[in-house]
């Protein structure tokens, strides 16, 4: 066999992983820039829930089949749309591989709901076709690719459990993880438009957005540091628009007491609000009925000292 032929030889022709959500531990918006584009400044921790995520590439045609307790009663909508067939399509034209594949994906992470299910998604298929590929994208050139299908992608697609990211979310500082705790997800039957919700800041502030802000180390490895500053720029206006977000919002942050490192934080442009407690009992207490009335749905997770990693078969 030459060595052409040998390099052209596809290293296995499935590949699977978990594609997992992630929640913003603290999100900036900065200035608008003349493209329309955000800058933005957050701190990506990703979870243990996660969607099964399988791709093969030894088929004829192309496909993307979703199922699971997360897709809503209206589906996903056209599969151009949907991140995971997208981020295989742009693969196929950096790499110039694979033709064909057939992507399946179990939905777990709810859809819409500011948790990066469809980026998370995206990602995996990235990761998973990279490992398959007979000549796989330097990580460089794969984080790239990730950053033409949204501002999650990157992180989703990076091995990091934890990472403070800004720009346009593709340029990004790798982090120590952080001991595991208990997340409570507050998820409602909608999701906020990303685009509406820039606009709702962009017309709250005007002429005078923040300007960046240099973080202390201590303020982003530990706990503490992270409760201190956890904020999500789109709480406000999200809130003022949504009561049941603002009534979760306030009832999470009820719960903590005297605990310092307790925080409840909307995640990404919402609409889902996170609640992260070292105290198993506060997790206890809100899926026993403080937040019964206003959530749709609770769930629970925990934050994550690994990323999954990518299982190549056949």
């Amino acid at each position: 066999m030459s060595t052409a032929a040998s390099r052209d030889m596809p290293r296995g022709a499935t590949a699977s992983t978990i594609a997992q959500a992630k929640v913003n531990l603290f999100l900036r918006v900065l200035s608008r820039e003349a493209s329309g584009y955000h800058q933005l400044e957050t701190l990506f921790c990703r979870l243990e829930l996660g969607d099964p995520v399988t791709i093969r590439t030894a088929v004829r045609g192309r496909s993307l089949d979703c199922a699971g307790e997360s897709i809503p009663p209206g589906g996903l909508g056209p599969v151009e749309r949907n991140l995971a067939w997208r981020a295989a399509v742009a693969f196929a034209g950096a790499a110039r591989w694979p033709n064909d594949w057939a992507i399946e994906v179990t939905k777990r992470i709810p859809v819409g709901g500011g948790l990066g299910g469809g980026s998370a998604d995206a990602g995996a298929v990235l990761r998973c076709l990279n490992a398959l590929a007979p000549r796989p994208l330097p990580l460089p050139d794969l984080l790239a690719l990730a950053a033409t299908l949204g501002a999650d992608v990157p992180f989703l697609t990076l091995d990091a459990p934890l990472a403070l990211a800004w720009g346009r979310g593709d340029r990004m500082l790798s982090l120590p993880a952080l001991p595991e705790r208990s997340v409570t997800l507050a998820c409602f039957p909608f999701g906020i438009p990303t685009p509406e919700a820039f606009g709702w800041l962009d017309d709250e502030r005007g002429m005078f957005p923040p300007v960046s802000k240099v973080r202390r180390v201590e303020e982003i490895t530990s706990w503490t540091g992270i409760a201190a500053i956890a904020h999500n720029d789109f709480e406000e206006v999200v809130a003022a628009r949504y009561t049941e977000i603002a009534r979760a919002l306030a009832t999470l942050r009820g719960m903590g007491g005297a605990d310092p490192t307790a925080f409840a934080v909307l995640t990404g442009s919402g609409s889902t609000v996170a609640y992260l407690s070292p105290s198993d009992a506060d997790h206890a207490r809100a899926r026993d009925g403080r937040l019964a009335g206003i959530a749709s749905r609770l769930m629970t997770t925990r934050t994550t000292d690994a990323v999954v990693g990518v299982e190549v078969l056949g």
